[in-house]
């Protein structure tokens, strides 16, 4: 089972802004409504309490692709729960027509798996489930080079975001 670690709303992953290590000089790095900015995603604060929202995210690797999961900590709030499965509805969609231009611009770099991800699209199924708090977009595939690919796409979200979650497949 893998590590959870919660983040609040501003806190998901490390800041780009102040990420010095890999800036450019461009501002993709500022782009919102990014499936792995939730700062923005989901908004920066809930719109009826005007609380920062906390949602839990995870990226998980199995032998037939992964996850990606986003969990709200607070189970009454509906609002952020739907809001979560919207969101990973769209990424669902996006990654499957070979779409994946939001994680390139959240990092300012192709992320690890990408191309291969891409070029192999074909091969790769994604889609969107439900969980009581929020959702996950589930990546599968049945071929080995996809699955490489998959597999290096979801550590390289481990290691940005920080999430603590295992990098070995199980």
């Amino acid at each position: 089972m893998a590590t959870r670690i919660t983040f609040d709303a501003f806190g998901v992953g490390p800041d780009a802004r102040q990420d010095t290590s890999r800036q450019t000089g461009s501002t993709a790095r500022n782009v919102r409504n990014s499936p792995e900015d939730p700062r923005t995603t989901f908004g920066s604060q809930h719109s009826k309490t005007g609380k920062a929202m906390k949602p839990t995210h995870h990226f998980l690797l199995n032998a037939s692709g992964g996850e990606i999961q986003v969990e709200g900590n607070d189970t009454a709030d509906a609002t952020t729960r739907n809001e979560i499965r919207m969101h990973l509805g769209h990424i669902a969609k996006a990654f499957q027509g070979g779409d994946f231009n939001i994680p390139m611009f959240v990092h300012d770099t192709v992320p690890p798996g990408v191309p291969e991800m891409r070029r192999l699209q074909k091969n790769i199924q994604y889609s969107f489930e439900e969980t009581p708090n929020g959702g996950s977009v589930v990546i599968s595939s049945t071929d080995k080079e996809a699955l490489t690919a998959i597999h290096q796409f979801l550590r390289f979200q481990i290691e940005e975001h920080k999430t603590g979650d295992r990098i070995d497949v199980h």
